[in-house]
């Protein structure tokens, strides 16, 4: 019976110290990879509708919003389920900027004031065009509010940006504007 016991017992022990160091790499390796996790917005995905964030690095008129997303840290954050309204100013919108302020806005240093920008376009739900109504205030993602302003012709702005169009998105809805809406 001693013969039968030592040699189990000593398979055991080996067992157990490789599945120890085999469960310590694994370890490792896991948390290595955790780290190089980019986040959603790696997420490769040519079937589905594009979320707000793809659908605004498809477009040509949007190349100065996204490297500002980029250079907030913002891409992860609206790539994720969502819903959100954004509301989107095109290139043409930021060139309108006083010289020098996108510029100082993307610098590292500024990151919290640009993010913040950009969350000033950013609502949580989305909202269609006949869900606007004259002179409503809608709660922003960075806390502040927007006011909607529907003129006679049915044109709607928001704090003075008139919406030009709108796209659908897998996660909420684009509204492109023509200004840049910066917090007061």
């Amino acid at each position: 019976m001693k013969k039968l016991f030592y040699p189990l017992m000593l398979g055991l022990a080996f067992a157990g110290f490789s599945c120890g160091s085999s469960s310590s790499e694994n370890q490792t390796q896991n948390t290595g990879a955790a780290a190089l996790n980019p986040g959603q917005s790696a997420v490769v995905d040519n079937v589905s509708n594009p979320n707000v964030v793809q659908v605004a690095v498809g477009s040509a008129d949007h190349s100065t919003l996204v490297a500002a997303l980029k250079a907030a840290n913002y891409v992860d954050a609206l790539s994720n389920v969502g819903p959100f309204t954004v509301f989107a100013p095109t290139n043409a919108a930021f060139d309108a900027l006083p010289a020098g302020t996108l510029d100082d806005l993307v610098k590292p240093e500024n990151q919290r004031t640009l993010r913040d920008i950009l969350e000033y376009h950013v609502l949580l739900g989305v909202y269609k065009v006949e869900d606007f109504s004259n002179g409503r205030n809608l709660g922003t993602a960075d806390g502040r509010s927007v006011t909607v302003t529907k003129a006679a012709d049915g044109s709607i702005s928001i704090n003075g940006a008139k919406i030009i169009g709108t796209v659908s998105a897998s996660n909420g809805i684009i509204h492109v504007i023509d200004q840049v809406l910066l917090p007061k």
